[in-house]
């Protein structure tokens, strides 16, 4: 009997994982499958370029605002209700963007369809705190992190496929069979994980002093500070990417392509990696490890680029080092981050992803402040992101 509860558990807890692997897989593909079609979207809505990118900006914009909502409300109401509300909400506001009659709406649904979506990201991180703690909380996000990482892969891929045969509105249908896909899946195999007896109850004051008092800490503040500076390095990279690898260092644009997700892989493997160690090895040691090696890959980017010796293979290798320690950093620093504040995780789950999306909106423009020409700006923005990451988990380590 008691073996047969083990694999009874042991079901349930895959299961889970597979639900939760699909949360995390929704934000990219809304903004990464449709990349490609954006010539072809601007032309058939009558609209430039910009109007296009409006509709990427929204989708952000409503994510951001999302986390901040959902997330308090999860603390007070439970996980399961917002968790399915949401998903079934991004669904249908995916649906109407398939038949969007120009930008504007389009732009509106979008922003819809982000804030509802941001349900799955930042609950689902609230919903791995509930159920595991310490090394199990770190080992499943590093799962987690190994699996939604193919997503920022496969996306631009399997977008261009569906494009070439459905045009751009087949996207979000494809998209919002995603988000149904999720309903079902929540429906299904994510159980209520915050029992009535650990809710946050009282009036909208109450909610905000549980916003206060979270980020008022100072080791949740520094875990999370160390998450978005290092996360930052990854904004700065996307921003600049194109310009660093096309013009600076005369890739194509397939090739270049083809580096930009050997970086994500380099990324999914170290959280695999740290998924296996942290049984043996504590978070706090695998988050200093790696921030500090954000920093060596982006202090080696930019010795390069002031000497006016990047290579191709230097650059290759540096950013290898900077997405492993990302890997490092991104499992850890959410776990010990949300770790930290157990009775209000969804709202440590709200604040972390905001401070990833805020930083991230902040530092990114940065890196092009040079041009085209130098890479100079680029690693130094991501340095100091690097710098910061190393200072924010330091601080939060002495405070501890």
């Amino acid at each position: 009997m008691p073996r047969s509860c083990s694999r009874s558990r042991s079901r349930s807890r895959s299961w889970l994982t597979v639900a939760l692997v699909l949360l995390c897989f929704v934000g990219p593909l809304s903004t990464d499958m449709y990349l490609p079609a954006f010539p072809r979207m601007a032309e058939e809505l009558r609209t430039d370029a910009s109007g296009v990118q409006l509709t990427l900006t929204s989708f952000l914009a409503g994510m951001t605002a999302g986390h901040l909502v959902f997330g308090p409300l999860s603390d007070r109401y439970g996980r399961r209700g917002p968790l399915l509300a949401g998903a079934a909400v991004c669904a249908a506001a995916t649906a109407l963007c398939a038949v969007a009659p120009g930008p504007g709406p389009l732009i509106a649904l979008r922003f819809v369809a982000g804030f509802s979506g941001a349900a799955g990201v930042v609950i689902g991180r609230a919903v791995v705190t509930d159920v595991a703690e310490g090394a199990a909380a770190a080992r499943l996000f590093g799962i987690l992190m190994t699996l939604s990482g193919t997503a920022p892969v496969l996306a631009p891929l399997a977008g261009g496929a569906v494009i070439g045969a459905a045009g751009w509105r087949g996207v979000f249908w494809v998209l919002a069979g995603v988000a149904l896909l999720v309903v079902a899946a929540v429906a299904v195999a994510v159980p209520e994980s915050l029992p009535p007896s650990r809710r946050r109850t009282g009036s909208g004051g109450e909610l905000l002093r549980t916003v206060r008092e979270v980020a008022g800490d100072g080791v949740y503040a520094g875990y999370t500070l160390a998450y978005a500076f290092a996360f930052g390095t990854l904004f700065c990279y996307i921003a600049g990417s194109p310009f660093l690898l096309q013009n600076g260092l005369g890739l194509s644009v397939g090739a270049s392509s083809v580096t930009f997700a050997g970086g994500a892989v380099c990324t999914a493997l170290a959280g695999a990696v740290s998924a296996r160690l942290v049984g043996r090895i504590a978070p706090e040691p695998l988050l200093r490890t790696g921030v500090r090696t954000v920093l060596a890959g982006t202090v080696s980017l930019l010795a390069a680029a002031v000497a006016d010796v990047l290579t191709v293979a230097g650059c290759l290798v540096s950013m290898a080092v900077v997405c492993a320690g990302l890997g490092l950093v991104l499992t850890n620093a959410t776990s010990l981050a949300l770790a930290r504040v157990p009775a209000a995780a969804g709202t440590g789950s709200a604040l972390l992803g905001t401070a990833q999306s805020a930083l991230g909106a902040v530092v990114a423009p940065l890196a092009g402040l040079g041009g085209a020409d130098t890479a100079v700006p680029l690693f130094t923005v991501m340095t100091a992101c690097g710098a910061g990451a190393v200072g924010a988990a330091r601080w939060a380590g002495r405070v501890r």
